[in-house]
């Protein structure tokens, strides 16, 4: 089992210096919009993952006029206590687990397993495709570690080999440092679209499942992978397009140009669903996402739920309460303008909530 016993927040968004206490399996995160209520979801969220689910920009993340922000929570795992601490000061970012600094931050990633669910979620649907890499990426990181080295090392080389193409006319050996960033590419680049392939296979039918159970009716669900690798060497798609890529100054092949094509009944979600099937299939995907980590990771990630009363009907709502307050989920927090609501939606419910006030 995975549990957050207690969080202290120093100087992290509108919070100058607060701790808070968790007692329960069920959290619930209740005050006025505007308090902070997410922001603490946030937080505890940037223990598990070593950044912001809504920024990257430290700045934002760090009260106004300080220069700099301190978190410190303590998990307990599967029997045994874990401290992690995370110290941004003029810049700089410091993370440790157990009082040990890690020297690379990708080393905490899934240690401490979690999913967020938040209304910016819609852009998982209706953004572009860089939002759609992202949430996939931010999941198999998690799960499988060399993943993320090759995704880390082929972002790098692919910087590079955009450099290099804005920068033609000064290197007079650049067919030959292309030739190697190529190779580069294609070495981490592959392994990335066979996994995300071979993934997405499996993960299918578990949305479908959840899908049909939060919208309480049978729509056929599903995701395509979209990538040129699919349709050449990766290799040959480099050799082809260097000549354009060398006009446009960027590489226009491979796996950053990924894309997920959701699609419900056939045809594609972005243009045909309606906002209640937009809804229930964003919950069926995070649910999902929670399902595999909980097998793969050997124990059931966090829950962070962010005001997911004014995003569903009553009856999905009820659907929903239902299933994350099973035993068969971990720690769930949940926020909501009205404490009174939580009360009620999980009144009937055998799992005990404790409600904090913000």
């Amino acid at each position: 089992m995975l549990y957050i016993n207690n969080i202290s927040l120093v100087q992290f968004k509108n919070y100058q210096q607060s701790t808070f206490e968790f007692n329960n399996r069920i959290v619930g995160i209740t005050g006025p919009n505007g308090v902070g209520k997410t922001n603490l979801l946030d937080a505890i969220y940037y223990l598990c993952f070593t950044k912001s689910y809504f920024t990257s920009n430290e700045t934002q993340n760090t009260q106004y006029n300080t220069n700099g922000f301190r978190l410190t929570g303590d998990f307990l795992k599967n029997g045994h206590t874990d401290k992690v601490i995370v110290m941004v000061k003029d810049g700089k970012k410091e993370i440790s687990l157990n009082d040990e600094k890690y020297d690379r931050f990708s080393r905490h990633l899934g240690q401490f397993p979690a999913v967020m669910i938040a209304p910016d979620d819609a852009e998982i649907i209706l953004g572009g495709s860089e939002d759609r890499r992202k949430w996939l990426d931010s999941l198999l990181s998690q799960i499988y570690p060399e993943y993320l080295d090759h995704l880390i090392i082929y972002q790098k080389i692919l910087l590079q080999r955009n450099t290099l193409l804005k920068n033609m006319a000064d290197s007079p050996n650049a067919d030959q440092l292309l030739d190697i960033f190529d190779l580069q590419l294609v070495m981490h680049g592959q392994p990335v679209h066979d996994l995300r392939k071979s993934f997405l296979a499996s993960f299918v039918p578990k949305v479908q499942q959840l899908y049909d159970y939060i919208a309480g009716t049978h729509e056929t669900v599903n995701i395509q992978y979209v990538s040129t690798l699919t349709e050449a060497s990766f290799s040959d798609q480099l050799n082809s397009a260097r000549f354009k890529d060398m006009q446009v100054q960027r590489t226009t092949t491979g796996i950053h140009r990924d894309d997920l094509l959701f699609l419900l009944n056939e045809h594609p979600m972005k243009a045909s669903a309606s906002q209640g099937q937009r809804k229930s299939f964003l919950f069926a995907l995070k649910l999902a996402q929670f399902e595999v980590l909980k097998v793969l990771k050997h124990l059931p990630p966090l829950l962070l739920l962010d005001d997911v009363f004014e995003k569903l009907d009553q009856e999905r709502i009820s659907r929903l309460i239902k299933l994350v307050a099973a035993d068969s989920y971990g720690q769930v927090f949940i926020t909501d303008t009205h404490a009174e609501r939580l009360q009620q939606a999980f009144q009937n419910i055998s799992s005990s909530i404790q409600l904090l006030a913000i």
